[in-house]
Order: structure tokens, then sequence, then C-alpha cells
């Protein structure tokens, strides 16, 4: 893992979204996007949205993005599609998880559906 802002006990969600998008983008994500849903939806903060190449790749991600967060001790609320691995969804209660594959990403278009959201473009610099 490379370095990353310091985990406290009490991570503010925009820091718990950064912090997984920049997960994501360690293991090759493509269109990475952190949206603050917190004035628009009632049950949570932040969506973070990345694509993965493949069910390979989406599973690895899944994985990464669990696995590095569960070392400061943040569980995953709920998961779901890691069966199909099209969209598989982790639940962090303040920031939720979409990854996606391309195809699916497209028809489902979760930007334009929260279009009043704020978006964070996030770039592997």
């Amino acid at each position: 893992m490379t370095e990353h802002a310091v985990i406290s006990d009490k991570k503010s969600s925009h820091d718990l979204a950064i912090m997984i998008s920049e997960l994501a983008l360690e293991k090759k994500a493509e269109d990475v996007v952190v949206m603050d849903v917190s004035e628009i939806a009632g049950f949570t903060d932040y969506f973070v949205i990345a694509t993965g190449n493949s069910d390979v790749h989406i599973k690895t991600l899944t994985d990464y993005i669990e696995d590095e967060l569960s070392q400061y001790k943040v569980k995953v609320w709920h998961k779901e599609g890691y069966e199909n691995l099209k969209w598989v969804l982790m639940d962090y209660v303040d920031v939720v998880v979409h990854l996606f594959n391309a195809k699916t990403r497209d028809y489902y278009d979760l930007e334009t559906l929260w279009a009043d959201a704020e978006k964070i473009l996030v770039r592997d610099e």
C-alpha cells in the first residue's frame, strides 16, 4: 500500500472516500469518481465509482479495498454483487463504493442519475 492520509478512529467520510479512490487507483481502476451525495441522499455521504476492465480486475479491486481498510479497523457493513462481478457494491455506511464493468456502468449511469451531486474526478498522478 502506498502512503495514504493517516486513518483515525473518527475518520471523516470525505477522507475515507478519497482513500478508497486512491486504493482503487493503486490497482489500476479506471474513471474513478468521488461523488458527494450528502445533501441529496439520506443514506450515505459519498459514492466512490470506478470501472474494472474484467471480472478478475473487479474482484481484485474489491478484495484490495476491503483488505486494506480492514487494517485500519474499517469494515465493510454490506457487500453485494461479488458473485457476478459486474457491479460490486461495498457499503461502508458513510461511503458506498460501486465497482463496475464498463458495460454495466454505462447502463446504470449513476453519475447522471445523481447529477446534482458534487463530483471529484480522481486521477492517478
